[in-house]
């Protein structure tokens, strides 16, 4: 018998799209995962987005380019980092500055891949890349129709305090501010 990979393959017996959407779309599949392990899976398809960790460091302590906006699902106004999803054919990278000025008017000259991370893997294959933006230009913002969008620079400290107190929900902004807290540190 041949000796397996340590990656072993998923075989899928059955796949089904069950709703397609603007911005994602369902699967249900039946697989056989690693291990003999027979079952169905619903999955929610999505591109994949970009997260902007924009560094305002001309003063003593950096500040983090924060924006509040009303998130229906979340049934609030929540304070997250810009991001958005990486179009077809786009680059991380192209979609990180598309979204960065498309919702803050902000350009950066410096980037740095931060981190990768996988939204919700239990039943969703969103990705994210979370990109740090640095020596920042201002501009005119250019928001999609159903985007409205406050920002505002805060200093590195008060977001880790936003983030542990829980002003800050967002878990995708938690992990950077979070990172670049660390990061600085060392």
């Amino acid at each position: 018998m041949p000796k397996r990979s340590k990656k072993q393959a998923v075989r899928v017996l059955k796949k089904r799209v069950v709703f397609r959407g603007p911005v994602f779309y369902v699967t249900s599949e039946q697989v056989e995962e690693p291990g003999g392990v027979r079952v169905r899976r619903d999955v929610i398809r999505h591109p994949g987005s970009v997260v902007i960790l924009a560094v305002d460091d001309t003063r003593l302590e950096p500040r983090v380019l924060l924006e509040r906006q009303y998130r229906y699902a979340a049934q609030q106004r929540l304070w997250e980092l810009p991001a958005g999803r990486i179009d077809e054919g786009e680059s991380e990278l192209a979609a990180a500055k598309r979204e960065l000025r498309e919702e803050t008017g902000f350009s950066a000259r410096r980037w740095q891949r931060a981190l990768f991370l996988w939204v919700s893997p239990g039943f969703l294959d969103e990705t994210m890349a979370i990109y740090l933006a640095r020596d920042l230009q201002g501009g005119a913002a250019e928001p999609e129709d159903d985007e409205v969008i406050a920002k505002r620079f805060v200093p590195l400290a008060a977001a880790v305090r936003m983030a542990m107190n829980g002003t800050i929900r967002d878990a995708k902004t938690i992990a950077a501010i979070l990172w670049l807290k660390q990061k600085l540190e060392r």
